[in-house]
C-alpha cells in the first residue's frame, strides 16, 4: 500500500513559478513509475508528466518546456517545477504513482491533490 502526499499548490499571476511535492510513503520500493496529471473545472483529468524508475521523463504538449518533473534519489519525493504559468494551467493537480511501465491508463496509487490558480 502506498499514500501519496501533495503540497505545494497555491495562486500566482501569469508567468509566475510553483513548485509541487508529492511524498510517497509505505510500499514504495516497486513502483515503477511516478507522475503528474491535473483537472480543470468542466474538464477531464489529462497528464501533465511521468517519470520512470530509469528518469525517462515524458510531458504533455502543454507543458513541454516549461514544467519539469523530477524525483529525489530515495524516490520517494516527487517534484514538478512549473515556470511561466499561464492562467489555462488552473486546475487541481494530483500525483499517482504505479507498479507499471509508464505507458498504460492504469494507476494504481493517487493523492489527494492540489489546487493551483493562475491570474492574468
Amino acid at each position: 500500500q502506498v499514500q501519496l502526499v501533495e503540497s505545494g499548490g497555491g495562486s500566482v499571476q501569469s508567468g509566475g513559478s510553483l513548485r509541487l511535492s508529492c511524498v510517497a510513503f509505505g510500499y514504495t520500493y516497486s513502483i515503477d513509475c511516478m507522475g503528474w496529471f491535473r483537472q480543470a473545472p468542466g474538464k477531464e483529468r489529462e497528464g501533465v508528466a511521468t517519470i520512470d524508475s530509469d528518469g525517462i521523463t515524458k510531458y504533455a504538449d502543454s507543458t513541454k518546456g516549461r514544467f519539469t518533473i523530477s524525483q529525489d534519489n530515495a524516490k520517494t519525493t516527487l517534484y514538478l517545477q512549473m515556470n511561466s504559468l499561464k492562467p489555462e494551467d488552473t486546475a487541481m493537480y494530483y500525483c499517482a504513482a504505479k507498479y507499471a511501465y509508464c505507458r498504460g491508463s492504469l494507476w494504481d496509487y493517487w493523492g489527494q491533490g492540489t489546487q493551483v490558480t493562475v491570474s492574468s
